[in-house]
């Protein structure tokens, strides 16, 4: 009987001894930090829709004018090899008089247009706005020319933290520092673009001047935030 209290007493202790380790330490002169490095990147890729609106009273007659037009646009961009060009929203639905009666059908379809190549891009605009309207235009920064951007602002940025972690050691007057945690956050946002919009030369003219764009930049910048444990 003596002998299984003692075992059971070495069970209990044991148990007991696993409990406490399994408890984290507390820690002390703990310091919440954060360190950001950024930079613009030249926005290189240019992304735009165009689309066509026509009105008929007769809807086959409306889809089979909307389809001409698209099919056009798309015929006319197969020239341009490096703008990339798919097929976007369509949509038709029915007009009605103040009355709620049916007047007629809108119809509407657009293409979508994407590329590097700014001057080509811009050739097929000119080109596609003599029978479309420009519905939307935009410009950002490619994966690839991000993916380089971050990876070059990571090591900026984890050196910015390391400089912050020094100089906090050295006021509270630490003999060093232990990095408990970090973690690393990217971002980007884009800085207003420049670009010139020309219009027809003439009313009804067949051809539109080609537009001038300018690509503007995008701010790129990746963030460092830990905690450090300044050790006495």
């Amino acid at each position: 009987m003596r002998a299984s209290k003692w075992l059971y007493l070495a069970a209990a202790l044991a148990l007991a001894g696993t409990a406490l380790a399994a408890e984290p330490l507390p820690r002390y002169n703990l310091v919440e930090l954060q360190a950001e490095a950024q930079r613009e990147v030249p926005n290189d890729t240019l992304s735009a829709s165009l689309y066509v609106e026509l009105n008929d009273a007769n809807p086959a007659a409306l889809a089979d004018a909307i389809n001409k037009a698209t099919n056009q646009a798309l015929q006319i961009a197969k020239d341009y090899k490096s703008v990339r060009v798919r097929s976007g929203s369509s949509q038709t639905y029915p007009v009605y008089t103040k009355g709620r009666l049916l007047q007629g059908w809108r119809g509407r379809a657009e293409i979508r247009l994407e590329g590097k190549d700014f001057q080509a891009a811009s050739g097929l605009i000119g080109k596609l706005q003599a029978s479309m309207q420009l519905g939307s235009l935009g410009f950002s920064v490619s994966p690839e020319a991000r993916r380089q951007a971050e990876s070059e602002l990571t090591a900026e940025a984890i050196g910015a933290f390391k400089a912050r972690a020094e100089i906090v050691r050295v006021a509270l007057a630490g003999r060093s520092y232990k990095l408990q945690r970090l973690n690393l956050i990217s971002g980007s946002s884009a800085l207003p673009p420049r670009f010139a919009m020309a219009r027809a030369m003439a009313a009804g003219a067949p051809e539109v001047t080609t537009p001038d764009f300018e690509g503007g930049a995008s701010q790129v910048a990746v963030t460092a935030a830990g905690a450090i444990e300044v050790l006495d």
